[in-house]
């Protein structure tokens, strides 16, 4: 039995589910939460009879690794500071394991991973979601469309169709990685050597006509995951922005800069507070609007290739689906995800170790079959 286990019962993780039991080659489809209710109603909105609902705690390595064993692949959907420890159980029970990740440091700790990995005959692939996630397989693709590359830049939002205020956002995934998102440093490319830039600065304008013409993109941690390393020696700029609507990021970089994002504890004449589980609270508080939402990707690699100037570019606007009531951050989300682990589970990914996926997953494939699951990518390659 072809059997993958889901870790998370949120909205990301019932995304990878329901796509991946829309898969026949998948027998069956265990989605686990630490809320067995929250699981069986994630089960109950996919409707298909290989989902089975499944009480797991993502934090406890022996539990997990004991769910693992009869499964060719798990995925974790879970907050992200809990994947290099559920990389480890996936190892020691020999399951194919990837996860949605976003932070560099959990990251680098699963890649640490490789040697035990490749004994085991493990794949381990960090990063899969939408960005990092698919952007970094549509940067491969836009890559190898030229001969030589000058610039790449990545820009991905999620965004509410209707912005309200104060911050015209509403949370469209797990507030510890959108601040992780804001809070760390980005790593870039300039002048093909590797730097560290602030978070939420170098503001840009940015355009999605004809609906969003006027838009801002800026500096977040994550999205990028492995390019820099990957693709060092072969692209002279890279950076990875987020997409929000116009004053955004001064509001955010303010919060940054208060210390509303910091995880060291605060002692007040009541007791203690941590003000970075303050504010996951509050945000989760006031900006759970659950309307109707947007993804826009733009992935464009500037170079030449046969002599000429050229631009290779994938973009991707995509809206909540009202028809099954996914929204647009979740296909974005679980779709790439589930993708990645389909070809784990099937074999198609056949490279033990930690991999990053812009090096194993094919982009031309991977795009087709995220076209036949409604996610409208268009690629170009015009005279730049």
């Amino acid at each position: 039995m072809t059997r993958v286990l889901v870790l998370g019962a949120g909205m990301m993780g019932t995304a990878v589910a329901y796509d991946l039991a829309g898969r026949p080659e998948i027998d069956e489809v265990r989605l686990a939460d630490r809320d067995v209710a929250r699981a069986e109603a994630g089960a109950e909105r996919i409707r298909s009879k290989r989902v089975i609902p499944y009480q797991l705690d993502a934090t406890a390595p022996r539990a997990v690794q004991e769910a693992m064993t009869d499964c060719v692949t798990a995925v974790s959907a879970a907050p992200y500071f809990l994947n290099a420890e559920l990389a480890r159980c996936a190892v020691a029970s020999g399951t194919h394991f990837c996860d949605l990740g976003g932070n560099r440091a959990v990251v680098e700790s699963e890649f640490a991973l490789d040697a035990e990995a490749r004994d085991a005959r493990v794949t381990i692939v960090p990063d899969c979601g939408l960005a990092p996630g698919l952007t970094n397989i549509l940067a491969a693709g836009a890559v190898a469309a030229l001969d030589h590359v000058d610039e790449l830049r990545l820009r991905v939002g999620g965004l509410p169709q209707t912005p309200h205020p104060p911050l015209d956002y509403q949370i469209v995934f797990s507030p510890h990685g959108l601040i992780n998102e804001y809070a760390e440093p980005c790593l870039v490319l300039r002048e093909g050597a590797p730097v560290e830039v602030p978070p939420l600065t170098e503001v840009e304008p940015i355009a999605f006509p004809p609906d969003y013409p006027a838009l801002e993109a800026f500096h977040t941690s994550g999205g990028s995951s492995t390019l820099a390393q990957t693709l060092a020696g072969r692209v002279t700029a890279l950076d990875y922005k987020t997409i929000r609507y116009p004053g955004h990021a001064r509001i955010a970089k303010a919060l940054l800069d208060l210390g509303f994002f910091d995880e060291a504890p605060h002692t007040l004449e009541e007791g203690e507070v941590v003000p970075r589980a303050l504010t996951m609270s509050l945000l989760m508080e006031h900006l759970d609007f659950a309307e109707p939402d947007v993804v826009l990707v733009r992935v464009e690699a500037r170079g030449s290739a046969g002599g000429r100037a050229r631009v290779a570019r994938y973009e991707l606007v995509d809206r909540a689906d009202p028809g099954t009531g996914l929204t647009a951050m979740m296909r974005c989300t679980g779709f790439p995800a589930a993708e990645v682990a389909y070809r784990l589970a099937t074999g198609d990914i056949d490279t033990p170790g930690a991999q990053p996926q812009e090096l194993v997953v094919p982009p031309d494939p991977c795009v087709k079959s995220l076209r036949a699951r409604g996610l409208k990518i268009e690629h170009t390659v015009t005279d730049g």
